[in-house]
C-alpha cells in the first residue's frame, strides 16, 4: 500500500511538472512595440507571387536549394529624421539576408552561430541613414533553408533601433547568453566528472556522464557553419547530430549511478547516435541532417523515456530523493522535446521556438545537485564512519584495559587458590589428624574424656567449615550448602532429629560470582548457630530448611534460607545486656555475620516454634561491613521479632 501510494504521489509530482512546463511555453516572449511589426509580404518563388502573412512557414514541396525572396515595406515619419532605425527578425531558419531599398545590411550566413536550427537567434541590423527616405521603404528579406529543413521566417520588425533593442537584448539574453553560460559550467562539470573517474575508476558513471557533458560542451563552442565556408563542416554536422550519444550517455550514467545492472544489449542505445555521426563523416552535411531527423529526435525522446522510468522506479522502490529530483528534471526536458517535435511537425504553427537544448541545462543543474548531496551525504558518512571507529578504539583500549585488569585479578586468585588449596592440605593433615587422634582417647569412657571429646569434635567441625568455605565453588552458594547439608544431617541424626530439605525454586539460589570465601563462612557459621539453638534451646522435634530465589531477573533476584522449627520458642532483644543468656549473645553473633554479609536477617519466635530467614544480598560486598546496629545499605535491617521478656 506504501509503494502504492509513492507511486501515485510521484506520478501526480510529474503531472505538475508537464502541465507548468506547457504553461511557460505559452508566456509571450520579449516582443517590440506592435506598430513597428510587419507582417504582410509578397513572396516571389518559382517565377510567382504570392502574398503571405508572417510568420510563415514554407511548404515542404519547396526546394530547398533555393533561396525564398520575403518583400515587404514600411513607412517612416519625416518627424523621425535623424533617429537611428533597424530591422529586427526574431526568429529564422536557417539563414536570412536583409536589405533596404535594394540596399544589403544584413546576412546571417557570415555569422554560423546564427544559422544554428536549435537556436532561437534573433538578429538586428541597424539601416544607414542614407538608405532610408521619408514615407514608404521597402524591405527584402532572401530565405535560405538547407534540407531538409523547412524554412521558416518569423515576424519582421522595422522602426527606432531605441524602440526595437530593449526586446532584441532580452532574447539575446534568454537564447544566446544563457546557453553558453550553462554550457561554460556543463564545460566545468566535465572537467571535474572527469577528475573524479580518473581518480576512481571503479565508478565508471562519473566517466560516462563527462563524455555526455564532453559532446554538448563540443556542440555548443565549436564554431562550425553548414553552408561549406568552415573547414569544421564535417564535424559541425556531427556534433549537431551527437544528441543521441548524450541521452545514451545519460542512461548509462542512471543506471550506474544507482548500482543497477546493465542490460545485455543495453549497448545499443548508443547505435544510432554512432550510425549518424559516421554518416555525417562520409557522407558530409546535407546527408547528415536528414539521417539526424529521421533517428536523433524519436531515439533522444526513446531513450528519455527509459531514464525517467527507471528514475520513477528509483524513486518510488527506494525512496530516494536524488532520483526523484533527476526524475523532475527529465520529465522537464522530456516535455520540452515533445514542444520542439510538435512545432518542427507544425502542430504549433505559431511557436518555432525551440527549447529542448535550452532544457537540458536544467538537467544538468539537477544533476550537479544529485552529484552535491552525494558528496556532501559521503563527507557525512566518513566523518560518522570516523567517530564510530574513534569511539570503537576507545572501547576496544577500555576493554583491553579491564581484560589485563581481569588477568591480573585471574592471577592474584590464583595465587589464592594455590595458597588455600596448601593450607586446607596442611589443616587437613596436620591439625585435623590431631583432633581425630583426640577424639579417639576421649572415648576411653570417663567424663573428663567425654568434655574433651565434645571440643575436639567441636574443634574438628568448625575446621571441616572453615575448609569447606575455602574451596573454589565459582560463586555457586549450593555447592557449599550441600556439603553443610550432609554435616548437619548427620548432627541432627545424633540427636535423633529429621531434617527437612527444601529447595523451592529450580535454581536454588542465584550464582554470585563475587562470592568470597569468608562469606560463605559467615554464612554457614549463621546457619550453624541457627541449628544449634533449635537443637540445645527450643527442643525441637524437626527441623526445616528451606532454599529458594526470590524476585526477578534481571536485577531483582537474590537468594534466601530459610530454617524453621517447631519448638518451644524463647523470647528475644535486639541489644542483650552484658551478662545475658547464651542463647541472646548467639543472636547477636548471628546478626552481625548477616551484616558483614550484606545480608538481611529475620527471627520469628512464639509458642510454636521459631523461623530464621537469612535474605541474601543481590551483590555481596567486596569488604565486611559492620556497624553498631547490624545496618549497611547492600541489606536489609535486621529484625528480631517474638514474645515480650518476661521479667526474672
Amino acid at each position: 500500500m506504501h509503494w502504492r501510494l509513492w507511486l501515485a504521489g510521484y506520478f501526480l509530482m510529474q503531472s505538475v511538472i508537464v502541465v507548468g512546463c506547457f504553461l511557460l511555453l505559452r508566456l509571450p516572449l520579449p516582443e517590440p512595440p506592435q506598430r513597428y511589426r510587419l507582417t504582410e509580404a509578397t513572396l516571389s518563388a518559382g517565377g510567382s507571387n504570392q502574398a503571405v502573412r508572417l510568420p510563415h512557414l514554407l511548404s515542404p514541396s519547396s526546394d530547398p536549394d533555393e533561396p525564398q525572396l520575403f518583400t515587404l515595406s514600411f513607412r517612416r515619419p519625416q518627424t523621425e529624421q535623424g533617429i537611428a532605425w533597424a530591422v529586427m527578425v526574431p526568429r529564422f531558419i536557417s539563414g536570412i539576408e536583409i536589405a533596404v531599398n535594394g540596399a544589403v545590411i544584413l546576412d546571417s550566413r557570415r555569422d554560423p552561430t546564427a544559422n544554428r536550427p536549435d537556436r532561437n537567434t534573433p538578429v538586428i541590423a541597424p539601416i544607414p541613414e542614407v538608405l532610408l527616405h521619408d514615407g514608404t521603404n521597402q524591405l527584402t528579406v532572401l530565405l535560405h533553408a538547407w534540407g531538409p529543413l523547412t524554412g521558416f521566417l518569423d515576424q519582421v520588425y522595422a522602426g527606432p533601433a531605441d524602440e526595437l533593442r530593449p526586446a532584441y537584448d532580452k532574447r539575446a539574453i534568454l537564447f544566446l547568453a544563457l546557453p553558453i553560460v550553462f554550457s561554460a559550467w556543463q564545460a566545468i562539470l566535465a572537467v571535474l566528472l572527469g577528475v573524479m573517474w580518473v581518480k576512481r575508476r571503479h565508478e565508471p558513471a562519473y566517466g560516462v556522464l563527462a563524455v555526455a557533458m564532453a559532446l554538448g560542451v563540443a556542440q555548443a563552442f565549436v564554431v562550425t557553419s553548414p553552408t561549406g565556408q568552415s573547414i569544421y563542416a564535417g564535424l559541425n554536422a556531427v556534433l549537431l547530430a551527437s544528441s543521441p550519444l548524450e541521452a545514451a550517455c545519460v542512461l548509462a550514467f542512471v543506471i550506474t549511478f544507482f548500482g543497477l545492472k546493465w542490460p545485455r544489449y543495453g549497448w545499443a542505445v548508443f547505435l544510432p547516435g554512432l550510425a549518424v555521426a559516421a554518416m555525417g563523416i562520409i557522407g558530409g552535411p546535407p546527408l547528415v541532417r536528414s539521417i539526424f531527423l529521421a533517428f536523433g529526435p524519436p531515439t533522444v525522446l526513446l531513450v528519455l523515456v527509459i531514464v525517467s522510468i527507471v528514475l520513477g522506479h528509483m524513486a518510488v522502490a527506494r525512496r530516494d530523493g536524488i532520483a526523484a529530483l533527476l526524475g523532475v528534471a527529465v520529465t522537464i526536458v522530456i516535455t520540452f522535446v515533445v514542444h520542439d517535435l510538435l512545432a518542427a511537425l507544425d502542430v504549433l504553427a505559431d511557436r518555432r521556438i525551440q527549447v529542448s537544448r535550452l532544457s537540458y541545462s536544467v538537467m544538468l543543474v539537477a544533476i550537479g545537485i544529485g552529484l552535491t548531496w552525494r558528496f556532501a551525504k559521503a563527507l557525512n558518512e566518513v566523518d560518522s564512519f570516523a567517530s564510530r571507529m574513534l569511539t570503537l578504539v576507545r572501547e576496544a583500549e577500555d576493554k583491553l584495559r579491564a581484560s589485563l585488569a581481569l588477568e591480573e585479578e585471574r592471577a592474584r586468585a590464583a595465587a589464592l587458590a594455590a595458597e588455600r588449596n596448601r593450607l586446607m592440605r596442611d589443616l587437613h593433615d596436620g591439625l585435623g589428624g590431631q583432633l581425630v587422634s583426640i577424639v579417639a582417647l576421649s572415648e576411653r569412657g570417663d567424663w573428663e574424656g567425654q568434655r574433651i571429646g565434645e571440643a575436639a569434635r567441636g574443634a574438628l567441625k568448625d575446621l571441616r567449615l572453615v575448609i569447606d568455605a575455602m574451596d573454589d565453588i565459582d560463586g555457586d552458594l549450593m555447592l557449599a550448602l550441600g556439603a553443610w547439608r550432609e554435616r548437619t544431617a548427620a548432627q541432627l541424626r545424633s540427636h535423633g532429629l529429621p531434617l527437612d530439605w527444601r529447595v523451592l525454586t529450580p535454581q536454588g539460589m542465584p550464582v554470585h560470582p563475587e562470592l568470597r570465601p569468608w562469606h560463605v563462612i559467615q554464612i554457614l557459621r549463621l546457619l550453624d548457630e541457627a541449628v544449634t539453638n533449635a537443637v540445645k534451646h527450643a527442643k525441637a522435634r524437626r527441623i526445616t530448611i528451606s532454599i529458594e530465589t526470590v524476585g526477578y531477573a534481571p536485577d531483582g533476584e537474590r537468594g534466601r534460607i530459610t530454617i524453621e522449627d517447631d519448638g518451644c520458642g524463647f523470647a528475644v532483644d535486639d541489644h542483650p545486656a552484658p551478662g545475658t543468656p547464651k542463647l541472646a549473645r548467639g543472636l547477636t553473633n548471628m546478626r552481625r555475620r548477616a551484616a558483614r554479609c550484606g545480608a538481611g536477617l529475620e527471627v520469628i519466635s512464639g509458642p510454636g516454634g521459631t523461623k530464621v530467614r537469612l535474605d541474601l544480598p543481590r551483590e555481596f560486598p567486596s569488604a565486611e561491613l559492620a556497624d553498631e546496629f547490624g545496618l549497611s545499605s547492600h541489606r536489609r535491617p535486621t529484625r528480631l521479632t517474638g514474645p515480650p521478656r518476661l521479667p526474672g
